[in-house]
This record gives structure tokens, sequence and C-alpha cells, in this order.
């Protein structure tokens, strides 16, 4: 993992659109209401993150971890953001 370490930091209602949060470990972090759109976070691991209210249209999450995620299921986040195979869910 070579971006930045964010476990369990609160960003509730963060302006992060447009973020490049490569490689980024967000574990148990805690995003309610937060703006991702357009951010990149491939590869990132989210386990247990906290998504309740995220916006994520044209998200890159390909490759990242969402397993555990709370707030959005798989299908309401590969309604909106970019996924690929390696998306573990």
């Amino acid at each position: 993992m070579s971006g930045p370490d964010l476990k369990g930091v609160n960003l509730l209602e963060a302006n992060l659109r447009r973020t490049v949060l490569l490689d980024s470990a967000l574990t148990g972090a805690h995003l309610t209401g937060a703006d991702l759109e357009h951010a990149n976070l491939a590869n990132a691991v989210l386990h247990h993150a906290n998504l309740k209210g995220v916006k994520l249209w044209g998200a890159s999450l390909r490759g990242a971890d969402l397993r555990g995620v709370i707030g959005m299921s798989e299908q309401q986040i590969r309604a909106v953001a970019r996924v690929d195979e390696r998306t573990r869910f």
C-alpha cells in the first residue's frame, strides 16, 4: 500500500471531489455525506467504511476492496461508480 493511511478518519461531508487517493487505506473511515464524485480510489481499501449518503458518481473504484462497507449496497455502487473485475465486494 503506497497511498495515504486514512484508517478510521472522520471525513463526514468532506469535499473530496476529483481527489486522487490511489492505494489508500480507508478501513473504518467515516465518509457519511462526503462528495467523492470523480475521485480516483483505485486499489483503495475501504473495509467497513461508512458510505451512507456518499456521492460516488463517476468515481473510480477499480481494484478497490469494498468488503463490509456500510450504507451502500454493491448494486448502488455499481450504478454510479466505475468498477472492474478486481473490485471486491
